[in-house]
């Protein structure tokens, strides 16, 4: 068995982001902030941006159910560029190792299409990908079955007749990473860069 290719997940993997660093300051009484970021913003709103609806739109709905949290909803997305602190260093440490050793490397993220460029013109870690597909952009999230068919044809447009089980997924998310080993590819939760790169290695990578 050989590995062909290696797709990445860039928040939590190469990226940093956190809501926390904006809302910390905004909401300081940690348990007032946890009920917020559980309740009002929470992923499952921010995902329903990362698949293609507009702020503007996803804003205006959330404000329309909690008013009486209009200025901290606001917030989120005025203050967005707040919530990144920087590459992971760690983990692009690994897209060196992998870069030097000629494997093929992808870029897989749910990530809003409104929101994206800011990082990718910012993180040039992101530009070193052969092709990335942003859920924004395709309408199509993590962890459905289609945004992984579709990364695969992106793919064999570069590596023609690979296979599932020749495709490597990195994920900070476990459902992420399950979903892509459902579909044959191996999967990997990335918790952090040492327990991925043993991994990758039993896998056969030179990382």
């Amino acid at each position: 068995m050989a590995i062909k290719a290696v797709v990445f997940d860039f928040g939590g993997v190469l990226i940093d982001w956190s809501p926390e660093y904006v809302y910390s300051r905004l909401i300081p009484d940690a348990t007032e902030r946890r009920w917020f970021l559980d309740n009002v913003c929470k992923m499952e709103w921010v995902v329903q941006q990362d698949g293609g609806q507009t702020i503007v739109e996803g804003t205006a709905e959330l404000v329309a159910k909690f008013p009486e949290h209009e200025a901290l909803i606001r917030a989120f997305y005025e203050r967005w560029q707040e919530m990144l602190g920087g590459v992971l260093e760690d983990g692009v440490a690994l897209v060196d190792a992998l870069e030097a050793a000629g494997v093929p490397l992808f870029g897989l993220t749910n990530w809003s299409a409104e929101t994206f460029p800011y990082a990718w013109e910012r993180y040039p870690v992101l530009q070193r990908f052969r092709e990335v597909i942003v859920s924004g952009r395709v309408g199509v999230v993590k962890p459905d079955p289609a945004i992984f068919t579709l990364m695969r044809a992106e793919i064999e447009r570069h590596l023609p007749g690979i296979a599932p089980h020749e495709l490597v997924f990195i994920d900070d998310n476990a459902r992420n990473a399950q979903a892509a080993t459902a579909l044959g590819w191996h999967g990997v939760h990335h918790t952090d860069a040492a327990h991925t790169e043993a991994q990758l290695r039993a896998l056969g990578l030179a990382v």
